[in-house]
């Protein structure tokens, strides 16, 4: 294993402290915490807080801004916050009008921010959430009973981030997020596995000709092992698999994330990204946002992630192109 780290126990901590450095003008850390919070001013909004283990960067902490989080509760690598944790992150995301959770479906993520939830509540927060299950590869999971969260909780964070800026209150987030988590699908595929700084060997081996589809974002098995193929054969396995998840018709307009997991190359998405572009307007289907690059990664692991957004709501394009400060978007 080669890393460029320290001791790998303190990973997170100076990850944290190197992150509150660079970007001191958008974010800060909490005390004695593993808490990233915003220092723009509050206004009596709702507060949106997020959070998991670390590993994904920029998930979660680089969303953490103006437009987008409130505040990020960090976890051990691939490991839930503990509730403590989280409901430091409401405290600091509370402005009085309450605050919404945006939940992975893991099953400690859900366990513990159902915790701090329950906790919040009892110190007189109010609080909803909303549990972003938008991986279709698998029905069950290592961590996940349903289907496991990946990037497209992201566009979750931009979409509620954009509602919780204008003012919204927090039933009428809690049902926005309702209306968005159906219409969000996404698939992956893996080339290789992933090392964690603790564990120090791949969680699954792949041979150099080989491909994983349906991989999840901490090494997770997916749906199928192939031989490597080109870059517009793996689009078409998953963009007729998330179309058909979708149902999309002719007439509606979509928005397509294609995520990598840390240690692809950019010059690979794009190649990626062009074949997705070409099997979409061979099927006359209309994309209206598109996003590239790393946004809710898995350490070092080559491999990518396609989400596919459905535009059920002229307004949530309206909220993908509204300007915010944040470290990772």
């Amino acid at each position: 294993m080669k890393k460029i780290i320290n001791d790998p126990e303190h990973v997170v901590d100076q990850m944290l402290n190197g992150m509150e450095r660079a970007y001191s003008h958008i974010v800060e850390r909490v005390p004695n915490t593993d808490v990233i919070v915003r220092k723009n001013p509050k206004n009596n909004r709702v507060g949106l807080v997020s959070g998991g283990g670390s590993g994904h960067e920029p998930a979660h902490a680089g969303y953490v801004g103006k437009g987008m989080l409130s505040a990020a509760a960090n976890g051990s690598v691939f490991t839930s916050p503990t509730p403590d944790q989280i409901l430091e992150a409401i405290k600091q995301a509370d402005e009085g009008a309450g605050v919404f959770l945006i939940i992975k479906n893991y099953s400690g993520d859900v366990m513990n921010f159902e915790m701090a939830q329950e906790m919040a509540e009892m110190e007189d927060i109010a609080v909803a959430s909303v549990i972003v299950d938008d991986d279709i590869a698998v029905e069950d999971s290592l961590y996940t009973q349903g289907r496991r969260g990946v990037a497209g909780t992201v566009l979750v964070h931009k979409i509620l981030g954009y509602y919780a800026e204008k003012g919204v209150s927090l039933d009428e987030l809690k049902n926005i997020a309702d209306q968005l988590i159906p219409n969000i699908k996404t698939l992956g595929i893996a080339l290789t596995g992933t090392t964690t700084p603790e564990g120090g060997k791949e969680s699954f081996h792949l041979e150099d000709d080989q491909i994983e589809y349906g991989v999840g974002i901490h090494g997770e098995p997916g749906y199928q092992t192939e031989s490597l193929r080109p870059s517009k054969e793996m689009a078409q396995e998953l963009v007729e698999k998330l179309l058909s998840e979708l149902d999309v018709q002719t007439d509606e307009q979509l928005a397509v994330l294609v995520n990598g997991m840390g240690g692809t190359p950019l010059m690979e998405l794009y190649v990626f990204t062009n074949d997705i572009a070409l099997l979409l307007d061979d099927d006359d289907k209309t994309v209206k946002y598109w996003k590239v690059g790393n946004y809710m990664t898995s350490i070092e692991m080559q491999g990518l992630s396609l989400t596919i957004l459905k535009l059920q709501d002229k307004e949530w394009l309206q909220a993908l192109n509204a300007p915010v400060e944040t470290i990772g978007w």
